[in-house]
């Protein structure tokens, strides 16, 4: 077992946390994550009411008794202001461990989940400098803050500072635990987020060839054919960038941008539909399907449970091995 204050924060058994992965954020996953020993997450954005989120939120507890996260993205484009409130009401009245929010602050509503038992882990990109985002969620009160290295899925920031150089930055500038995101899979990986100062990894592409990821089997054999170099940068002309699968809808997402095209042009491509239809219906083509460059280290499908005991018997290992040429 891995201590740290997440584990002992959450009584969990491993530091080990499922990103809340959009489109693929359901409770088949978060459930098995949970259960293995880890903390699932589930996708708050993806719904469309407080009712519906309730309900995915009761099939987690179906699956398991363990502690789960429910994550509330405030990204542009990723969801509708007016549901927020219908969101917060619906992890407060399901009484879920914990929320994660990233994209602007939770500094308005904090402190009402706190009052009401949840921890919040607030998910930051670099600043300038790299920890500033860090300094702001421990100030505003976050329970420990998520930190998103430029090698992550999704949304990685505009100041592209690598996760060896932003975890290491973070955890000397903040007391609250810090957890890494962006470029873990394994326990070499796990083990050197440790080392950082971090006390638990968030992962979301390892996690998405598991058996228990609804995304469809397509997608998982053309994920698994990539290597680190075939993700790309989309969305930074408006200050919203995200790390994406290298496909067609990106590629013309890109052409679109470095000839300055509007915003209304701009979303007939990187509208989140298409990247939804891709992720459950096959087509790589579809739209930007967001992943992270440490899929050229992934090479297998495997359940979620397997996924953490390899994690976790590995770092094991490793600890056992560097212990035994210390001098």
């Amino acid at each position: 077992m891995f201590k740290t204050r997440i584990t002992e924060m959450l009584g969990i058994k491993y530091p080990i946390i499922e990103g809340g992965m959009m489109t693929l954020g359901r409770a088949e996953l978060a459930g098995a994550v949970s259960a293995a020993g880890g903390l699932g997450t589930i996708s708050a954005n993806i719904h469309e009411s407080k009712e519906e989120l309730q309900e995915e939120i009761r099939r987690v507890r179906s699956i398991t008794d363990k502690p789960f996260a429910v994550t509330i993205s405030m990204f542009p484009m990723e969801m509708p202001s007016e549901l927020t409130g219908d969101y917060l009401d619906a992890v407060i009245e399901e009484k879920v461990a914990v929320v994660e929010t990233s994209g602007r602050s939770p500094e308005n509503f904090i402190g009402r989940l706190q009052e009401n038992g949840i921890k919040v882990f607030h998910k930051v990109p670099a600043g300038r400098p790299a920890e500033q985002y860090a300094v702001k969620a421990e100030k505003i009160g976050a329970d420990a803050v998520v930190i998103a290295g430029f090698e992550c899925g999704g949304h990685p920031g505009v100041n592209k500072v690598p996760s060896l150089i932003f975890i290491r930055k973070a955890a000397r500038a903040v007391s609250i635990p810090v957890i890494a995101a962006g470029g873990f899979a394994d326990a070499e990986g796990f083990v050197a987020a440790l080392s950082l100062g971090a006390e638990a990894v968030t992962m979301g592409t390892r996690f998405v060839l598991t058996n228990e990821c609804i995304a469809h089997p397509k997608v998982k054999e053309h994920l698994l054919k990539m290597h680190e170099s075939d993700t790309m940068l989309a969305q930074q002309s408006i200050r919203n960038t995200v790390r994406v699968v290298v496909n067609a809808a990106a590629e013309r997402a890109l052409g679109m941008e470095t000839r300055e095209a509007r915003f209304d042009e701009l979303i007939s491509v990187i509208g989140g539909g298409k990247g939804k239809k891709g992720w459950l219906e096959g087509d790589m083509d579809a739209g930007l399907m967001a992943c992270g460059a440490v899929i050229g280290l992934v090479d297998r499908v495997l359940p979620a449970a397997e996924v953490i005991e390899e994690i976790v018997t590995g770092a094991k290992e490793i600890v056992n091995r560097l212990n035994s040429i210390m001098r």
